[in-house]
């Protein structure tokens, strides 16, 4: 990926492809790993990450997945649509087919709420929580791994995270 905020998709998914093994067992060994000064590691470089990845120039997460809706969510988006929460879930989720049975996108990407046009969120002042802590990179890092061994290959910016942590191989991970 180049050094400009504007991310091309293309390319991304190609590089997701060669790496999405390599940077999985780095993940691995990150998770395994001690935890102590990671989120010192992972605060500063995901300062790097977003001078170079502009999300309105990508929306891939929008494109490919579904958020999970909690009651929270669905109460706050309905309201915000004028609907009634069991009409908004009839109309646009449905129950994940998981054991914890979430509610998601009854449509497989891209999001009904995606404006393809410039990829804003019809949504964004209500959007599910989900959304609005994605790609998680500024959360408990260890908590998350496995969130970003998933992300890696959807998200420019998990991607950016785990190449710019991998090629500095930092003294937190023993080969």
């Amino acid at each position: 990926m180049t050094k400009n905020r504007i991310v091309n998709l293309r390319t991304f998914r190609a590089l997701a492809r060669t790496n999405r093994a390599r940077y999985r067992r780095f993940l691995t060994k990150l998770e395994n790993g001690p935890k102590r000064g990671i989120g010192a590691i992972v605060a500063a470089t995901e300062k790097k990450v977003w001078k170079e990845v502009d999300c309105l120039s990508c929306a891939n997460c929008c494109k490919t997945m579904t958020p999970t809706f909690t009651k929270t969510d669905v109460n706050r988006i309905a309201k915000h649509l004028d609907m009634t929460p069991d009409a908004f879930r009839a109309k646009w989720l449905k129950q994940d087919r998981g054991g914890d049975r979430d509610w998601v996108n009854k449509k497989q990407g891209p999001c009904q709420f995606l404006n393809l046009k410039d990829n804003k969120c019809s949504i964004y002042a209500v959007r599910p929580a989900d959304c609005s802590g994605f790609p998680h990179l500024a959360k408990d890092f260890h908590d998350f791994v496995h969130i970003h061994k998933q992300n890696v290959e959807y998200c420019p910016a998990s991607y950016k995270l785990v190449e710019k942590m991998y090629e500095s191989q930092h003294d937190f991970v023993k080969s």
